[in-house]
């Protein structure tokens, strides 16, 4: 039974192999396409965009942001290759097992017909049968001719299966190196693409160059606007935090006077500083939405449908000018809807310059929408994740918005809490 019991494994090892390599194939494959939908998105803004002869800062973010797509999509077909490779040489090795397992069976049943030769005369048979010692031992050579027969038909079955998984494994031979192929040919043709585009990007440094003072004044200005937008932020979270100090001091205030008339010991506030977050998670619902928004970093839905980062979170730097962004740009598609990315409740709703801003409160977390053309929501509304909030407005960069997260009055990361 032991040559049945090794081609068992083998089969075994060879489906496992390739239901493996699918998966990955198919995971690759996919995150190859999430790629090129944000390319297409970001070259389909840019068209739109580039109309006008003036060279915009949002042209530049979004000519870097496809580049950088453009090199992951490269690496993710440098990782289709490799796979392929692996799976290429898994196969050649298991056709080389396989191909040495039939030599074996063969042989093995070249051995049985040259005894079974021997021995195709009945009277042979029947003799060696009857100089048995005794009936039992004549019982045993009657099985050992049934089962004898028995094997060598199983033998013949096992030699078919082989061949047959032989001519497969060389037919998904032939199929690995044609997709290998196609893929070293996108592959050049991306990098052709990505050359196009990183001399598209070095005129475009070559404008800023020419026009510096214009792109300083521009980020100027935008630096501007952004500071007072950032001042009516941090000015709404600290009254938030200003009311949670007020209510907890008063609640201690009034639970003090309540022990004192009941002849109670006066209950004692905890030595341990009070900090912004431990105010605004003063309430068990407050409470509850700060540790569900934490326990869902990495995981928070994005906040629409369609995205491309063209601005990360920090410091930045165009020509000789330097700028920080203390949240993510994210280009959507026209009039998208824009989304909560956790529930909580409606901080404020403003307009500045032309756009509206939403902020909504998650216990101790906050999230800022901005450039918001339409609300749908207002100041002290609770509001479910995924909820809409309004729709994106476009300006000359596209429609982009702008996304924060904090706690309390920190700025924190987005790219670190929404999903991948």
């Amino acid at each position: 039974m032991k040559p049945q019991r090794s081609f068992l494994i083998l089969l075994f090892t060879f489906f496992t192999t390739v239901a493996l390599a699918q998966t990955t194939s198919a995971d690759l494959r996919r995150s190859k396409e999430a790629i090129q939908r944000e390319i297409d998105m970001l070259q389909k803004n840019l068209n739109e965009t580039s109309s006008s002869k003036r060279l915009t800062l949002g042209q530049i973010r979004a000519v870097n942001a496809k580049i950088r797509l453009m090199q992951n999509k490269i690496a993710v077909i440098n990782s289709e290759v490799k796979n392929l490779d692996n799976q290429i040489h898994e196969n050649a090795n298991e056709v080389t097992t396989l191909k040495g397992r039939l030599g074996e069976l063969k042989k093995e049943y070249a051995g049985m017909v040259r005894f079974a030769q021997r021995n195709q005369n009945a009277y042979d048979k029947m003799m060696f049968i009857f100089s048995s010692d005794s009936f039992n031992q004549a019982y045993k050579r009657i099985k050992y001719f049934q089962q004898f027969g028995q094997y060598r038909k199983k033998q013949a079955d096992y030699i078919q299966g082989t061949k047959k998984k032989i001519e497969y494994k060389i037919v998904v031979l032939d199929k690995n190196l044609k997709e290998k192929s196609t893929l070293l040919t996108e592959q050049e043709h991306e990098k052709v693409k990505l050359g196009k585009n990183k001399t598209e990007q070095a005129e475009m440094l070559s404008q800023i160059a020419k026009q510096e003072q214009r792109f300083k004044k521009d980020i100027a200005s935008r630096k501007w606007q952004q500071t007072e937008i950032d001042r009516a932020i941090r000015s709404a979270i600290q009254k938030e935090i200003e009311i949670a100090r007020k209510k907890a001091e008063e609640d201690e205030r009034v639970a003090a006077q309540k022990a004192a008339a009941e002849g109670r010991p006066i209950p004692v506030a905890s030595a341990k500083e009070k900090t912004t977050s431990s105010y605004l998670t003063t309430s068990p619902e407050a409470a509850k939405l700060s540790a569900g928004f934490e326990n869902n970093r990495g995981r928070l839905p994005w906040p629409v449908g369609q995205y491309s980062i063209v601005e990360r979170f920090g410091n930045h730097t165009e020509g000789q000018a330097n700028y920080t962004n203390d949240g993510i740009n994210i280009l959507t598609e026209q009039g998208a809807a824009v989304k909560a990315v956790f529930e909580g409740d409606v901080l404020f709703v403003k307009e500045l310059y032309g756009t509206y801003i939403v902020a909504l409160r998650h216990g101790d977390y906050f999230t800022i929408y901005q450039n918001l053309k339409t609300v749908s929501v207002a100041k002290g509304t609770k509001v479910d994740t995924r909820q809409v909030l309004g729709t994106i407005a476009s300006k000359e960069d596209g429609p982009i918005l702008h996304f924060e997260i904090m706690r309390g009055q920190t700025k924190l990361n987005p790219e670190a809490w929404i999903a991948k």
